[in-house]
């Protein structure tokens, strides 16, 4: 099975599939959904996985958005170097 990757600049679109299931897709591709259990809205990803529960549609469909989202990742170096190695390395004389 392979996975398209969809840039995250598409915007969602939903569709109410049941009375209390909608379903979200991103370019034609399915991207999740969000049920409605009685109390919660439940939210799965493209793979299944859980996102949580919210007890507004808005705040089900909001979490996501922002999952489909990359994730940012820090540099894993400092951007600057120590200061021992800044230094201008002295010549030796003879």
């Amino acid at each position: 099975m392979s996975m398209t990757t969809i840039p995250p600049s598409d915007p969602l679109s939903w569709k109410q599939a049941d009375i209390d299931v909608h379903v979200a897709t991103r370019d034609g591709e399915f991207a999740g959904f969000v049920e409605f259990d009685g109390s919660v809205h439940l939210v799965r990803d493209q793979r299944g996985a859980e996102l949580g529960s919210f007890e507004t549609l808005d705040d089900a469909r909001l979490a996501l958005e922002d999952a489909q989202q990359p994730e940012r990742r820090a540099f894993p170096f400092p951007l600057t170097l120590p200061r021992a190695l800044r230094r201008r390395p002295r010549r030796v004389r003879a």
